[in-house]
């Protein structure tokens, strides 16, 4: 048997595993339980390393640090030398999530990405009806299902009751460009952003075709009545998918919840709010976008163990006689950081790219001073 004839038999082979125990299995929505075994013997293997830490470390190291470790990121750079059997751990992690997990991940995220791409062009299609509808959501759903596969997707959702409905809004937090994988896999949605150039900018034009999605050119996301109009019109027409927004505008790190832009709460309609909370004991979902390239980020995604997260779906709100579209987007805001457990900060997303305004620092520096004086003129009467 030759080299050709033996990688044929190879790849043959892997593309059989592939699509009978995990490709045709995520896209109709069943579980084998290949999952949850995977899951079962990552967490025993992390409790197990958390003993060996607990035993060999130096006192050096805070107890907090050295259980959070899951072998994928470390206190010190040195850590995984402390003792033989780390080092021995480290090693095998390493060698199972880049040349098993990786290039399993990979398979799938290609596969997943072409069959949406595929399938979407082709439904785009069919003439405006109810079935082209149907399919429609069925592709979105079968492949963002395999892509989530494809990062070993743990995902539970809660209070499905309170599932966005046609017509409406739905406003979550953001941490990872994944969160739409998340949120799609349970439910399609019509998506809101910019329009894009290459990979993305293929998706993109794909998707539309069969879903009215709302993409805008970069000179128009600048024109806010614009971008308010279009949207009205998408809410106004209640057979249309409730629209996916999220109004902190960038990627927040999976502790808080930061300042709601306003505009996605001027458009009217029911806004339907979703917390979702990753667990960082299995991967670091935050894409940290002023420091890592998207290419670098899936590149970490995909090696880490596991993607694991809660999503709470939560009763739908709306506007309030009187109230105006701030306090509704921090009321939002504020329930959304009540149900996730995240920290709820009054601060710009946008900061992570940004210099504080110095009107702001005013604003806070005043605030500070009437607290000063405040505290002091009570010292004063008390005296």
């Amino acid at each position: 048997m030759d080299g050709a004839e033996l990688a044929g038999k190879i790849f043959y082979t892997w593309l059989t595993l592939v699509l009978g125990f995990i490709l045709l299995p995520s896209a109709f929505g069943v579980s084998l339980g290949i999952s949850e075994i995977y899951m079962k013997i990552l967490v025993k293997t992390l409790e197990g390393l958390e003993a060996i830490v607990e035993d060999e470390v130096t006192q050096r190291f805070s107890s907090e640090e050295l259980v959070s470790w899951n072998l994928l990121t470390r206190t010190n750079v040195n850590f995984h030398y402390v003792s033989l059997r780390l080092t021995a751990v480290w090693v095998l992690g390493v060698l199972l999530r880049y040349c098993v997990l990786l290039p399993l991940r990979v398979t799938l995220a290609f596969i997943g990405i072409s069959l949406l791409v595929i399938g979407t062009t082709l439904v785009g299609q069919l003439p405006d009806n109810s079935l082209k509808s149907r399919l429609s959501e069925l592709v979105h759903l079968t492949c963002c299902r395999i892509c989530v596969r494809a990062l070993s997707g743990t995902i539970r959702y809660h209070n499905k009751q309170y599932r966005p409905q046609k017509g409406g809004i739905c406003v979550a937090n953001h941490t990872s460009p994944i969160d739409v994988l998340i949120l799609t896999t349970d439910g399609c949605y019509a998506m809101v952003g910019q329009v894009h150039g290459g990979l993305m900018g293929i998706i993109q034009r794909a998707m539309v075709k069969a879903c009215p999605h709302v993409w805008f050119e970069r000179s128009e996301m600048k024109d806010r009545h614009l971008v308010t109009k279009r949207l009205k019109e998408h809410i106004a027409d209640k057979k249309k998918l409730p629209i996916l927004i999220f109004p902190e505008g960038t990627c927040i790190n999976n502790t808080s919840v930061m300042m709601f832009k306003k505009g996605s709460f001027e458009i009217g309609g029911t806004i339907h709010p979703v917390a979702i909370k990753y667990n960082p004991q299995f991967g670091d979902a935050f894409w940290n976008s002023s420091k890592f390239s998207m290419v670098s980020y899936l590149l970490r995604v995909m090696t880490s163990w596991a993607i694991v997260c809660d999503v709470w779906y939560m009763p739908p709100m709306t506007r309030e006689e009187g109230e105006d579209a701030v306090r509704f987007a921090n009321r939002v805001k504020s329930a959304i950081a009540v149900q996730g457990g995240l920290t709820e900060l009054p601060w710009d997303g946008g900061l992570k790219r940004a210099k504080v305004k110095d009107t702001f620092k005013e604003e806070q520096q005043k605030n500070y001073s009437k607290m000063i004086v405040g505290n002091g003129s009570v010292t004063s009467e008390l005296d």
